[in-house]
């Protein structure tokens, strides 16, 4: 089962454009934990946000794209970064949430990744080349 672990950092809403963690000891930390997700066998992707500030959100209404530079005024928490891992279950997946070295103003919410198999047949046959549009990475 694939997980998304979304770090919601308290305060990131309001980061100035290009703020990056600094704090040399912090940084070293979270490392530590992505390589031992890395050794594990777990961790199949992991990034940092920038700030909202340096952001976009494209919103519908009407069905038409309106898109709003960040900051977000209403923004109350925003994501910090991610980590997508395989994990056997839920339990497994708060588990490796529960080891981040993160601080208290962080927060990780676990969400478990929908896959194609969840969905009824018509909607999978919906959605045949969809595992060949996962695997395209640019480089």
């Amino acid at each position: 089962m694939r997980f998304m672990l979304l770090m919601i950092p308290h305060g990131y809403e309001t980061a100035a454009p290009g703020t990056i963690p600094d704090d040399v000891d912090a940084v070293a930390a979270m490392m530590a934990y992505n390589e031992s997700m890395q050794k594990a066998g777990v961790l199949i992707s992991c990034d940092g946000l920038h700030p909202p500030s340096m952001g976009a959100r494209v919103s519908f209404p009407g069905r038409k794209p309106k898109v709003v530079d960040g900051p977000f005024a209403e923004a109350k928490e925003v994501l910090g970064g991610y980590w997508i891992i395989d994990v056997p279950s839920r339990a497994d997946a708060i588990e490796w949430a529960t080891r981040c070295p993160g601080s208290e103003s962080e927060v990780i919410e676990v969400r478990q990744i929908q896959e194609i198999a969840d969905y009824p047949p018509d909607v999978q046959a919906l959605t045949t080349e969809f595992a060949s549009m996962q695997a395209v990475k640019k480089t």
